[in-house]
């Protein structure tokens, strides 16, 4: 036998909240959960999928990821700012999302505001960023009960965005698009994607 074909490759230790069972969600995990994010186009995206997740798993959502860009117009949030009670209607009608019409039209509203917010900051990245002084926040978690779902920084972010009527973005969900789009590094200490991207996303 080849050293080659003896070598032994070891499994990559992940998350303990990631359900490696599930292809979609592992691809999810290694290649954007916890990627710091400066696109507006992605904060958009998120933003909008992480509203929908309120009071649902996350996975719940991630499966309807497409069905989300294509209902919501690749997530251009200028188009999404112009829907109106017809499309609101259109959208109640289709399956490939949740059919909820407080999200639906909290997504509308939110796109509107989130433009707001890109006239009086330059960008939403610039606005969003600032909550954890334009760094990621790096935590240094093991077990699954070790994660908190709040923080003092998604207290702040919620209430800022609450105050200029945002809707369905609470604390928590606050946490969670502020994990997803790697303004807090939540990889767990074992997880092989944490310390990747500590070294390939260095912030001064």
């Amino acid at each position: 036998m080849s050293t080659e074909e003896s070598t032994i490759i070891e499994p990559k230790s992940r998350c303990p909240w990631l359900d490696e069972s599930k292809a979609d969600y592992v691809k999810y995990h290694d290649l954007e959960w916890g990627v710091p994010v400066y696109d507006d186009h992605k904060f958009f995206e998120f933003l909008i999928l992480e509203s929908a997740q309120a009071g649902l798993s996350w996975y719940t959502i991630l499966k309807r990821r497409q069905g989300y860009q294509d209902a919501f117009s690749n997530f251009d949030v200028n188009k999404v700012a112009e829907y109106d009670e017809g499309k609101v209607e259109e959208l109640m009608l289709n399956p490939a999302i949740i059919r909820n019409r407080g999200k639906i039209n909290a997504a509308i509203n939110n796109a509107r505001l989130f433009i707001k917010i890109q006239n009086e900051y330059g960008s939403f990245s610039d606005y969003i960023w600032s909550y954890v002084k334009n760094k990621t926040i790096v935590n240094e978690y093991t077990n699954l009960s070790d994660y908190p779902t709040t923080s003092p920084e998604s207290d702040a972010l919620s209430k800022d965005l609450k105050n200029r009527g945002f809707k369905f973005i609470g604390s928590t969900i606050c946490y969670a698009y502020m994990q997803a789009c790697g303004m807090v590094n939540d990889h767990s200490l074992n997880c092989y994607k944490r310390k990747q991207i500590i070294e390939e996303y260095q912030q001064d």
